[in-house]
């Protein structure tokens, strides 16, 4: 079967920029880098996704509730809202996860879109096979992710120029990498050849 590709951008939302709640370092950066793939999967009619933390006020997830993180990206707050550089075609599928108190849900593969389709079913409606990986942060949502794409059995492509990582101890992202290259994810930068 020929390999359909899809694009996911995972929480690029304004809480995990510069400024925001959880602000990765340089996240701001990669938005038009991100924004050049999503013309270049436009232009060639390939699914685009965006996955979106969408987390109640109070959650397990949260320091104040007993887990590791501050409050951030509570849904429909200003913090919970993708960047707003951030150029999303009028048919990207926004996928949400983080809904469920007790659970972390760093993995979009435990998101779903607004009418409770998860996001494994609708890359089986598309008949998707192979994910394009950008967004934040790569030491968690993106780690999650991709691993549970490689054990869904998806052909995954780590956009190496469209992630950033959080590095809660030095060289996390680094080590994301390695361990989802280890995995079967293949680290490539295709903005940069293809404007």
């Amino acid at each position: 079967m020929k390999n359909k590709k899809a694009l996911l951008i995972v929480d690029l939302q304004n809480d995990f920029c510069p400024a925001g709640a959880l602000g990765v370092p340089g996240a701001d950066k990669i938005v038009p880098v991100i924004n050049r793939y999503v013309r270049l999967f436009s232009k060639k009619k390939l699914p685009i996704f965006a996955s979106a933390d969408w987390h109640p006020i109070r959650t397990a997830h949260f320091k104040d509730f007993g887990g590791r993180w501050p409050v951030h990206c509570i849904h429909n707050s200003r913090g919970a809202q993708f960047h707003p550089k951030l150029k999303l075609p009028k048919d990207a599928i926004v996928v949400y996860k983080g809904m469920d108190p007790q659970r972390d849900s760093y993995s979009v593969f435990q998101a779903e879109d607004k009418s409770g389709r998860s996001f494994l079913n609708i890359l089986k409606i598309l008949r998707v096979n192979e994910l394009y990986v950008a967004g934040l942060a790569t030491d968690y949502c993106v780690k999650y992710s991709v691993k549970d794409a490689l054990k869904s059995g998806f052909k995954v492509r780590l956009l190496v120029d469209a992630i950033k990582g959080v590095d809660l101890k030095p060289k996390d992202s680094e080590s994301a990498i390695k361990d989802m290259s280890r995995l079967g994810a293949k680290p490539i930068k295709i903005g940069v050849l293809k404007k």
